[in-house]
């Protein structure tokens, strides 16, 4: 073969490399002996927000904080001259933002002395994943314990509930509020498994092309004839965004409980204020599990409020079944939140500090549909 062949074959080969990188949905970048920036994929691009050819002219430590323990790995690798893993690197800085946490993966580059190559895998995104499987298994955990209730407790409770009518028929006015306790709190019992009850259901879920703007509308009118009707609520919606695959009914659901939960939260706050955004977010894809099959969940909704915040110590646990913050809450609403979800083969998640809260959910796309030609049945209000 001609070295003109040779070369051509190459450049075929360097082609396909770039391709393969840029493919890639995690940031990956090659430095130099120099500590310059040699090669950037298009992540690394978003990551630092420059371009390849402006990280190009620069070393890596510009874009990193002062520092940081990735210029120690790029040390390290290169003295041992082989790969190094590090996990949750705190890379926050005013550059590339705050709570930037990623694991780093840095290898030698054996056809480059000095060389080295690095992936960085943002925790946000392994988080996700980490946190919607664990929102998954509480889920399976309360159908289990709603089945085991709903036979085993809901029919004794009725038996009790009937001796008590029938002894407050008998005994003296004084002991009346005693069979009259023992119905209430048998009336609570039984409405507290009616909504575990609401797990244990496995029926497939009827789900349509949605606009999801009709749904926030009919969610901001309900919520602004009552329990917000003093909190302000606006919106920022993308009116290119396609159509959601879901159940619109399910949708109402699990929007009115973050919205409800978001004005308990703020309470009578007089600056209170809930804001309700659409955007589309290419990039996060899921396992089906079972099969090789993965779904991307491009349309992100949002619940943001300006109230106190979430406690640190509860967040990771929030939607577990019966973790609540209020007096006299079962700790239901959220574990149901993430159930619906899941069960659409969406995330849902929190974020929190002090005075802003926000719940972010993540759906499928309806394929073939676009916003304009999902019903708009029952909007109450104008989608921008």
């Amino acid at each position: 073969m001609s070295s003109k062949s040779n070369s051509g074959a190459a450049d075929n080969m360097g082609t396909v490399a770039m391709a393969v990188l840029n493919a890639i949905q995690n940031p990956v970048v090659m430095v130099d002996e120099a500590g310059l920036i040699a090669f950037a994929n298009w992540e690394a691009e978003a990551f630092f927000g420059a371009s390849a050819s402006h990280l190009a002219r620069h070393e890596i430590s510009t874009f990193i904080p002062f520092g940081s323990p990735l210029l120690a790995l790029i040390d390290q690798v290169r003295e041992r001259r082989g790969p190094v893993n590090e996990y949750r690197v705190d890379l926050s800085s005013p550059r590339l933002g705050q709570d930037k946490l990623v694991d780093i993966y840095v290898a030698p580059v054996s056809s480059e002395p000095g060389a080295v190559v690095i992936v960085f895998q943002e925790r946000s995104m392994a988080d996700k994943i980490d946190r919607q499987l664990t929102h998954r298994a509480a889920a399976r955990s309360v159908t289990g314990l709603a089945s085991m209730l709903a036979h085993e407790i809901k029919n004794p409770l009725s038996g009790i509930r009937g001796a008590a009518q029938l002894l407050e028929q008998s005994v003296e006015d004084d002991d009346r509020g005693l069979t009259r306790l023992i119905c209430d709190e048998t009336d609570r019992i039984v409405s507290l498994v009616d909504r575990m009850e609401v797990f244990s259901d496995e029926r497939p879920i009827d789900r349509v092309p949605v606009n999801i703007h009709s749904v926030l509308d009919h969610v901001k009118a309900v919520a602004k004839a009552g329990f917000a009707r003093n909190i302000k609520v606006t919106e920022n919606y993308d009116p290119s965004l396609p159509a959601v695959y879901a159940n619109r009914d399910q949708l109402v659901q699990i929007f009115l409980n973050l919205v409800k939960n978001a004005a308990e939260a703020i309470g009578d706050r007089p600056d209170g204020e809930i804001m309700l955004t659409t955007a589309y977010r290419p990039g996060i894809r899921l396992s089906v599990a079972g099969t090789r099959e993965k779904i991307s969940l491009p349309l992100e909704f949002c619940v943001i409020d300006n109230g106190p915040g979430v406690p640190a110590d509860l967040l990771p646990h929030l939607f577990d079944p019966f973790i609540t913050t209020k007096t006299n809450g079962t700790g239901l609403g959220l574990a149901l939140v993430a159930k619906i979800i899941g069960d659409h083969g969406g995330i849902v998640e929190c974020d929190s500090q002090n005075h802003r809260t926000t719940f972010r959910v993540l759906m499928p796309a309806s394929k073939g549909t676009t916003l304009e030609d999902a019903p708009l049945a029952n909007s109450t209000g104008t989608t921008r």
